[in-house]
């Protein structure tokens, strides 16, 4: 709809949880860029002015393999419908283990 109207707008989607499934699904339905609050008003000025085939630099504190992982498992989770089994069973995990992995809080 705004893409009709304005085809030059950039969207940045500011969001307080960011994950890897948010921002794809939000580059997905249109938005030029993805921000993870705390976000500054230089950053948000950033993505707005970025060019189109601009990169945006390389975050200062990217996710750890940790919390990747974290995400990943969580993310088969609510694909499988919250189904324990069935996410080990997709994941090549014991059932115990994968429990144990979603009864911790998420890694930083």
């Amino acid at each position: 709809m705004l893409r009709e109207k304005r085809p030059d707008s950039r969207v940045v989607v500011l969001t307080g949880y960011g994950a890897i499934a948010t921002a794809v699904a939000a580059v997905k339905i249109g938005a030029t860029d993805y921000l993870s609050k705390p976000a500054d008003a230089t950053d948000i000025t950033n993505a707005l002015l970025a060019q189109p085939d601009e990169l945006p630099p390389p975050p200062e504190n990217p996710m750890s393999a940790d919390r990747v992982r974290w995400e990943h498992i969580q993310r088969v989770y609510e694909l499988c419908d919250r189904n324990v089994s069935e996410t080990a069973r997709r994941l090549n995990m014991h059932r115990r283990t994968l429990q144990r992995i979603l009864a911790k809080r998420s890694p930083k």
